[in-house]
Formats: C-alpha cells, sequence, structure tokens
C-alpha cells in the first residue's frame, strides 16, 4: 500500500515538474519570438533611414526648385513631387509601426495581400539593391483568420531568406490565392535561387539548422532560427507550412491559414506566443 502512495506521489511530482518545465518553455519561446522581432526591427530600420533619405532629398530637391521657378507648370510639378513622396514617407512610417507593435492581442480577419503589400515597402529597397524583380500573384482571396503582426513577421523572414538564395539577383514571386478545397487562404514565396538539396530539406524546419554558412553582407541569416519560428507560429494559427525545392532553380515556401469565419467570434482567443496551449494541425513538408 505505502509502495503504491509512494508511486503515485512520484507521478505527482513528475506530473507537476513536467508541467512547470513547459511553461518554462514556451515562456522562453515567446521571449525569443520578440527579439526576433527586435532583430528584424533593427533590420529594417537600417533600410528605412536610406530610404527616408533619399525621400528627404527628393522634397528638398523641389521645394528648391519651386522656389526658383515662379511659373504656373514648374510650381505645380514640384508640389506634385512632394506630395508623392510625403505619401511614400506615410506609408514607410504606416509600415514600420506596424511591424512595431501588436496589432491585435488576438486572432482577427486579416488581409494577406495588404500584409504583403506593407512589407514590400519596407524592403522595396534591399530587393532593388540585390537586383530582386518582385512578381505579385494575388489572386480573389477572403481574409484568413489570424494574428497579422505575427503573419507580417513570417513574410519578412521568408522573403529575407529569398532574397539572401539569390545572390546574383534574381526573381521573387509572391502569391496569395483562395483554396476553396480546403478553406484556407495560401500565401506563397517563390524564388530562383540555388535551391535546397534533398537530404537538406527535411530538416530545415529543426532549431538551429541553417544551410548557411553565417550572416551576409548585410549582417542577415545564419542562426537557424528563423524558419523554425516561423513553422510554429503557423501551426499555432492551426495552419500548415510547407515547402517544394530543387537544386539550381529555386525554392517555394507555402504557408497555409484558415479563413476566417463569416461571423468573427468575441475576441477571446489568445494571440499565439509560438505554439502555447493551442494544439496544432498537421503539418510539413508535405504536400496538401
Amino acid at each position: 500500500m505505502a509502495n503504491r502512495e509512494n508511486g503515485g506521489n512520484m507521478s505527482g511530482l513528475l506530473a507537476d515538474r513536467t508541467a512547470e518545465l513547459e511553461r518554462q518553455v514556451a515562456k522562453l519561446e515567446a521571449e525569443l519570438l520578440q527579439a526576433q522581432k527586435l532583430t528584424s526591427l533593427g533590420e529594417l530600420m537600417g533600410t528605412t533611414t536610406h530610404e527616408f533619405n533619399n525621400i528627404l532629398m527628393t522634397v528638398l530637391n523641389y521645394a528648391r526648385m519651386g522656389m526658383r521657378h515662379k511659373d504656373e507648370p514648374t510650381r505645380d510639378k514640384a508640389f506634385e513631387k512632394i506630395n508623392a513622396a510625403a505619401q511614400r514617407a506615410a506609408k514607410i512610417t504606416g509600415s514600420v509601426l506596424g511591424v512595431a507593435r501588436n496589432r491585435a492581442t488576438s486572432f482577427a480577419p486579416t488581409d494577406l495581400a495588404k500584409l504583403l503589400d506593407e512589407t514590400l515597402i519596407l524592403l522595396d529597397r534591399e530587393l532593388n539593391k540585390y537586383r530582386i524583380a518582385v512578381e505579385l500573384q494575388i489572386g480573389e482571396a477572403p481574409p484568413a483568420w489570424a494574428v497579422g503582426n505575427q503573419i507580417q513577421q513570417i513574410i519578412l523572414n521568408l522573403i529575407i531568406n529569398a532574397r539572401q538564395a539569390m545572390l546574383n539577383g534574381g526573381q521573387l514571386i509572391l502569391r496569395v490565392e483562395h483554396d476553396k478545397t480546403h478553406q484556407t487562404v495560401d500565401l506563397t514565396v517563390r524564388d530562383s535561387g540555388s535551391g535546397i538539396p534533398a537530404d537538406k530539406l527535411r530538416h530545415i524546419f529543426e532549431p538551429f539548422f541553417t544551410t548557411k554558412t553565417g550572416p551576409d553582407e548585410s549582417g542577415q541569416g545564419g542562426t537557424g532560427l528563423g524558419l523554425s519560428a516561423c513553422k510554429r507560429i503557423v501551426e499555432a494559427h492551426r495552419g500548415r507550412i510547407r515547402v517544394e525545392s530543387t537544386v539550381g532553380k529555386g525554392t517555394a515556401i507555402t504557408i497555409k491559414l484558415p479563413v476566417a469565419p463569416a461571423i468573427a467570434p468575441p475576441a477571446t482567443e489568445p494571440a499565439p506566443a509560438i505554439a502555447a496551449a493551442i494544439q496544432p494541425a498537421s503539418s510539413t513538408p508535405a504536400a496538401r
């Protein structure tokens, strides 16, 4: 009898200890996600600082032109250029603030095409610098049921990874479409880079596994944490992520998120730290 009681006590202690360890892991994962977010913000600030400098130079040059020339056509042209530059500055500011702050503390209908557009505004200069041609393929798609800030982090990560895979420039295809069969909104990031060998492909979502030798000249990449976090976020959204890659031709990564319900439930479902307390759906790399 005593042995049974001792065994029961031991089982209870182990269960409590396991639960505590799981809570600690979830907390560390959330802190890691926040650290990655701050790293992305730091990288974006370097890019947007240069972009703002270019915008300011445009404003100054056309302001001077308008001051030198008194004729109405020249001044109208100067005002148009200044207005266009100011609007672009406002878009960049809005996109940076969108990344910096949590858009919501819970799931909400999320326009993936709009998130993609905001992200491209932030990365436009970097993609041009590395001679990356962007092709948008935006189909008709309903909103996804997601936490927008976290999904934008994924988009940032995937586009930066794609850029790094195209060392000599290339084509980046970004697609949003509605999978009516599975009732998901699918976002695909496809590059024309070097591709991933089959023996490495199955490991790319493992923490600390990376196909890179280290950060590139921009200081980005090489930790092996980005794709692992992406996978956990997608799973926490009850979505799936899959990868297709051919050496020498490129890689395509698709995230599949549930369609937002027609009538959104009360905002009580918390934003996932990564995958804490939310049962994930099956994920990849796998076919649909």
